[in-house]
């Protein structure tokens, strides 16, 4: 099996490091094949996850459903089997199992391995995990995108770890999700210079949410859900995303395309959450990227 080197920040021809909680210096941070977790141990889940996407090598693995600890860290610190066994409770993949199986067949064939590992899993309500109009949608259209366009993406997914989350089995379940999509566009020619532009860095960021969901799921009393309702999508400020999972997010919270919001503008007169019904309705470019085309791998 190929040594995995985990994400690569240089990945996109801009660094682009992987964001990292605020809050817990006590994090494990773990490479796979072209994707990173960071570990939460007090908590038994991935904090943050990081995976490079090449959409123009991308290529078919059998699924293999072969999930398993990860024997660098104890066992302790990982939220196993136990924790899904007979209950409605899907291990839903944080990186999604497609999005790092490209390169070579060893390559992809380990990667794809890789994703099968508890520490990229996070309990999620089966109607939420296999729903297209939520999680599992999402990411196809982002994976969709990358392939069409033969894009370089790196996208970063992880839960909201509240301290209110309800506590079922040893491990607090979260209630919502944020994923962060970050890609390049250009270079493009200078029409006044006849030189190239430097590639733009820039982002999207979505929360989706679990908790109507898990009522269905038997895990006692709720903590008050969030402010979204079941089934519902939301393009957020990179901004927001970083606020409410506690996150350094470095040079992505200036590329979101949703238009950067400077530091000075309070919290509420920030832009409203942009509720999606359906995923055209996705902004994944700002007015001046308009004839501007994307970088390709």
């Amino acid at each position: 099996m190929p040594t995995p080197t985990g994400y690569d920040e240089d990945f996109l021809g801009v660094p682009l490091a992987l964001p990292s909680p605020r809050s817990s210096a006590d994090v494990r941070v773990l490479a796979y094949t072209h994707f990173t977790v960071t570990l939460d141990p007090g908590r038994r889940l991935a904090a943050v996850t990081g995976v490079n996407i090449d959409g123009a090598r991308i290529i078919d693995v059998g699924r293999g459903d072969d999930w398993h600890l990860d024997d660098r860290v104890p066992v302790e610190e990982q939220t196993g089997p136990e924790v899904y066994a007979r209950n409605d409770l899907d291990r839903g993949h944080l990186v999604r199992r497609r999005d790092p199986v490209w390169g070579d067949p060893a390559e992809a064939a380990a990667a794809n391995l890789d994703t099968f590992c508890y520490t990229n899993a996070a309990p999620q309500a089966a109607d939420f995990n296999q729903g297209k109009e939520l999680w599992v949608g999402l990411e196809d259209h982002v994976l969709a995108y990358a392939q069409a366009n033969g894009l370089l993406l790196s996208v970063f997914t992880g839960p909201v770890l509240g301290p209110d989350d309800p506590l079922y089995r040893g491990t607090r379940i979260p209630l919502r999700f944020w994923k962060i999509a970050a890609w390049t566009t250009g270079p493009a020619g200078d029409a006044g210079h006849g030189t190239a532009a430097a590639p733009a860095l820039r982002a999207a960021a979505f929360l989706l949410d679990q908790s109507p969901q898990l009522s269905d799921v038997d895990l006692g009393a709720l903590a008050s859900p969030p402010p979204l309702g079941p089934f519902r999508t939301f393009q957020v400020p990179v901004r927001d995303v970083a606020e409410i999972a506690d996150l350094e997010v470095g040079a992505l919270s200036d590329a979101d395309v949703l238009e950067p919001v400077p530091a000075a503008v309070p919290p509420r007169e920030l832009p409203v959450w942009r509720e999606l019904v359906s995923w055209n309705e996705i902004t994944l470019a700002r007015r001046e990227d308009r004839n501007v085309p994307p970088t390709t791998g």
